[in-house]
């Protein structure tokens, strides 16, 4: 086997378990592999690391999928792999849909596997698990029986491994507009077209942490895509509901899950550009009991970390001054990014600027079906806080 040595120098995430080693860290390919094999990778001093898989022109040539030098990767390491990731899901109650798998932090890196109910959603984002897509395929088969497999890698991220953006089925054609059950309401997926792999299941959980500020009151909600928040806020008894959306075929979509559910008279939605609709009706003194903001991520890069924080701060002060005192902010950050102390500092720092004091209720992350390994910032991306603003 094709063995990679490492520098002497290499970051301590690497000795510390974290399967990424990034070019400036390799001093030698030592052996003919092409891109997508299966090597060996050594410290300066001879010290086994760990098997992963090559691709020399990405900026993380070596990912690393086991640390067991005795472990092969193959067919039947997949599929420990996935029956592994599957028994700890239902240990931890998530029997219908969940994140199968959550790439680095399932130690099958740059892999996500979505499962909604007989399902299932692929994304492979680096050629070396590209290249075990079929055995994967055949994991998922042998484990679940699912009703079909779809894959979604027509996200850009797979250029910059040589690979084609593409989508399709990974199994006999099956009607890609299915319903889902979560916390006893009904969801339309659109895993053919709907974004990432369809639906966010990372904030399942943390839908039902509004179930007691949302009862009797008039709620607002922006960024809804395709309205699972402001359908949770009807269903936990909400005297009105509006959603805010600037893609069309999301508040289509949103209307449709609302009728799916029969709150189709209480949640209503609307097409327009929220940044602007918020700034213009805190001008107007408009008000609310709750306000609840999931904004799609406002940086992929550390570069623009800057132009992230003022986005989120922007809009938390204008969703603050939309809430009536005593009222409650929901809000959520997925930029991983920014941190989860970060993230704290420009929603204090909003409302400093918004001049109201407030009380925090809740601060959680994303569902435990989307594991965090502590010290890798990748797995741990979601923030959600609710607070009280006074």
């Amino acid at each position: 086997m094709t063995t990679v040595i490492l520098k002497k120098k290499i970051s301590p995430r690497v000795v510390n378990g974290h399967p990424w080693i990034f070019g400036n860290e390799v001093n030698l390919i030592d052996g003919e592999a092409k891109p997508g094999d299966v090597v060996e990778v050594f410290t300066h001093d001879k010290k086994f690391v760990g098997k992963g898989y090559l691709n020399p022109q990405s900026q993380i040539p070596v990912r690393i999928l086991t640390r067991d030098k005795q472990e092969t990767v193959n067919e039947d390491f997949f599929y420990r792999k996935l029956k592994q990731a599957w028994e700890y899901r239902q240990q931890l109650g998530y029997v219908e849909n969940c994140r199968l798998i959550f790439g680095e932090a399932d130690s099958l890196p740059q892999l996500i596997i979505d499962k909604f109910n007989d399902y299932f959603v692929i994304q492979t984002l680096a050629l070396g698990i590209d290249v075990w897509k079929p055995a994967i395929v055949a994991a998922l088969e042998k484990i679940f029986k699912p009703k079909g497999i779809y894959e979604r890698n027509d996200v850009p991220v797979r250029e910059l491994e040589g690979l084609t953006q593409q989508k399709g089925y990974l199994s006999a054609p099956f009607d890609t507009q299915i319903v889902i059950q979560e916390n006893g309401l009904k969801f339309y997926v659109d895993v053919e077209n709907g974004q990432k792999t369809g639906y966010f299941l990372d904030q399942q959980d943390n839908r039902r942490a509004i179930q007691h500020i949302v009862k009797g009151a008039d709620v607002l909600g922006a960024f809804t895509y395709t309205g699972t928040f402001e359908i949770h806020a009807a269903h936990y008894g909400a005297r009105s509901v509006l959603g805010l959306d600037i893609s069309a075929n999301a508040v289509a979509q949103a209307t449709r899950n609302a009728e799916l559910n029969g709150y189709g008279d209480r949640c209503k939605f609307e097409c327009v550009n929220a940044f602007d609709v918020l700034k213009e009706w805190a001008r107007e003194g408009r008000q609310h009991d709750v306000v609840m903001l999931d904004p799609p991520s406002f940086t992929k890069t550390r570069d623009n970390i800057q132009k992230a924080i003022t986005g989120y701060k922007e809009i938390n002060l204008r969703g603050m001054k939309l809430v009536k005192p005593g009222g409650f902010l929901v809000t959520s950050s997925c930029t991983n990014l920014v941190p989860a102390p970060m993230f704290l500092e420009i929603i204090q720092m909003a409302a400093k600027d918004a001049r109201r004091k407030l009380r925090q209720v809740t601060f959680l992350t994303q569902s435990a079906d989307h594991p965090i390994v502590w010290g890798w910032e990748n797995t741990h991306y979601l923030k959600f806080l609710i607070v009280q603003v006074m």
